[in-house]
């Protein structure tokens, strides 16, 4: 197998034409078609579906994309680097939630800012970021939700687990024996830290671990999972926190589990572009780097 391959396969996947990625890359259309044909027959598995209208890409090729882009747009970036060719300089707008952007995506790509990348960062919820990367106001949107938009494309990027959490005194205070029997009532008396009004976190426990939908009205609600992270800490409620965020909190005991089900709820992150902007290097780039970097988040 060739690297050459790889990149050709990731070109095709991201321009959804044979003659497209040949004219990107700088090659004939049969070169592009017999650098594909070799990769399937090294993976004994088709990649794309040949259209009338481009190539559409099959389930083995969506699983590969996900392991492969990152590296192959690293390796193109240290090229870039170290022999001069010109890159745009423009900034990428990016748009997430505030807790994963400063807890994970600043520190995955400050290699990139430190060779000249330009960032411009905007916090929200998913269905409002979505909006503004369909108005062309963002480049680049991490959404906890998988659009489903005409013109927008979603990589599946990392799963985060949830985990109900309080404060030692106030697990202390709670009867697990009669959580185990009741369900959310047992949980009626402490107040609710959310994320948002409408409880898009906690919603999703209650319905995974108990079946039901809350219907509690939320103490706090903060836009920021670091300060409901800090409100659970210093017991003025509980809430449901992504396990990346409190793992050095749950392994000093300053915030405890208050249910440990057997299957933990997890909800998936998505890159989302919109077509065929990919083909840009600085948002490849990019969009590789936190694919690449997603892989050891915990």
């Amino acid at each position: 197998m060739q690297l050459g391959w790889l990149n050709t396969f990731v070109t095709v996947y991201r321009v959804g034409s044979f003659t497209k990625a040949a004219q990107k890359l700088g090659l004939s259309q049969p070169a592009v078609t017999q650098q594909i044909k070799n990769l399937e027959k090294n993976l004994g598995k088709p990649l794309f579906e040949r259209l009338p209208q481009g190539a559409a890409p099959t389930a083995a090729a969506e699983s590969l994309v996900r392991e492969i882009q990152g590296p192959v747009d690293a390796l193109g970036a240290v090229v870039d680097r170290h022999f001069g060719r010109p890159t745009e300089k423009r900034p990428v707008f990016l748009g997430g939630p505030a807790d994963l952007v400063s807890t994970r995506v600043l520190p995955a790509v400050s290699d990139l800012i430190r060779n000249g990348f330009q960032l411009r960062i905007s916090f929200g919820l998913a269905d409002e970021l979505l909006d503004a990367l369909v108005a062309g106001h963002l480049d680049l949107v991490l959404s906890t939700i998988r659009p489903r938009l005409r013109g927008i494309t979603a990589t599946a990027l990392v799963d985060e687990e949830f985990v109900l959490l309080g404060s030692p005194e106030l697990g202390e205070q709670l009867s697990r024996e009669r959580l185990a029997e009741t369900g959310p009532a047992a949980l009626e008396e402490f107040p609710i830290v959310a994320y948002a009004e409408s409880l898009p976190i906690i919603r999703r426990y209650w319905i995974s671990v108990f079946g039901v939908r809350p219907t509690a009205v939320p103490a706090v609600v903060v836009p920021d999972l670091r300060g409901a992270l800090s409100a659970v800490k210093s017991s003025a409620g509980i809430s449901v926190l992504p396990t990346y965020l409190c793992a050095d909190e749950l392994a000093s005991g300053e915030v405890v589990p208050l249910l440990e089900p057997e299957v933990p709820p997890i909800n998936t992150f998505y890159l989302a572009v919109r077509d065929g902007t990919l083909a840009q290097p600085h948002l490849a780039l990019l969009h590789g780097q936190l694919l690449m970097k997603a892989q050891v988040w915990v």
